[in-house]
């Protein structure tokens, strides 16, 4: 029986493409690029050419990538809308292959429990019996991200395990659907203050907070560091599950809200722009410490 795709496809300016296939490939490296800015006919004969070639907008370019069914191409969708604005980049998504009143639905069928160590991370729709100090998250990510299938959460969630002793304060940045922030809460930190630059993820993030009883995590809008709250003192430790362009943006000012020695977590970053991201690290005086990968993703933590 042949295998249905979803076609998952982001049309922005001709200028952002480098960017916007640095954020796609996040997700696929089987990218399929539509960019005619320098098409001409050079003379061949324009009967030759598709119409759709000769009519291209040359100013908008068109990046696709194709989502097998057994995976979760909503959170696909959700994660470019959350990380393109996040990097200045306006681009329209489009999907092919699934009705749009079946969005809701649809995607959970992909969504099972988590096995991460001590943690579990469950869909809060499905029964679950836990064994033994199994720690349960159950999470319902809505349209935001996090659901802790996606490498990049597994490598935060199994990095972060170690480093909870009980009573820290934690400073989550990007949170998406406030997986990170509900982890760390049931470990044992004793507040977590969580951000994320789209006011639909910091609602999605601020009930699964509640639904799972973490009434110690506070959730706000904020575009990167911008707005931080300091006034309980420096963090404990930082969790940042964003692309490798915007940890890099943020390096320079991070240490300004972490105490000496605060472990600094970082992933979202894909395999070709770790060693970027390692000399980032170094010239803004942190160490490298520990480093894990999934596939071709990898997770960093770091110390000052």
């Amino acid at each position: 029986m042949s295998k249905t795709w979803t076609k998952i496809t982001v049309v922005g300016k001709t200028q952002d493409l480098d960017r916007i296939t640095a954020v796609m490939s996040m997700l696929d490296n089987g990218l399929m690029i539509e960019d005619y800015s320098d098409f001409s006919l050079n003379g061949m004969y324009g009967e030759l050419v598709d119409d759709e070639i000769l009519n291209a907008d040359k100013e908008t370019v068109k990046v696709s990538l194709f989502v097998p069914e057994e995976r979760s191409f909503i959170e696909y969708k959700t994660f470019l809308e959350t990380r393109l604005p996040a990097i200045g980049i306006e681009a329209v998504i489009e999907i092919d292959g699934i009705d749009e009143d079946d969005w809701a639905e649809s995607w959970k069928q992909y969504y099972k429990p988590v096995h991460l160590d001590k943690i579990t991370v469950v869909p809060a729709w499905e029964e679950y019996t836990p064994a033994k100090g199994e720690i349960i998250v159950r999470m319902d990510p809505g349209m935001a991200f996090g659901t802790g299938t996606h490498e990049t959460t597994r490598l935060v969630i199994r990095l972060m395990q170690n480093e909870i002793k009980g009573g820290e304060r934690l400073l989550d940045v990007g949170t998406g659907s406030g997986i990170l922030s509900i982890c760390a809460s049931k470990l044992g930190a004793g507040s977590c203050n969580a951000y994320d630059i789209d006011p639909t993820a910091v609602k999605v993030a601020q009930d699964n907070a509640l639904s799972d009883g973490c009434y110690n995590i506070t959730v706000g809008v904020s575009d990167l560091l911008r707005g931080v709250d300091l006034s309980g003192g420096k963090y404990d430790i930082c969790v940042a599950n964003i692309v490798a362009d915007i940890i890099i943006r943020m390096l320079p000012d991070v240490r300004d809200y972490l105490k000496c020695g605060a472990p600094l977590i970082l992933s979202g970053i894909i395999g070709e722009r770790a060693e970027e991201v390692r000399e980032a690290v170094k010239a803004q005086g942190f160490t490298v410490e520990k480093e894990i990968s999934e596939n071709d993703w990898v997770g960093m933590l770091v110390r000052i």
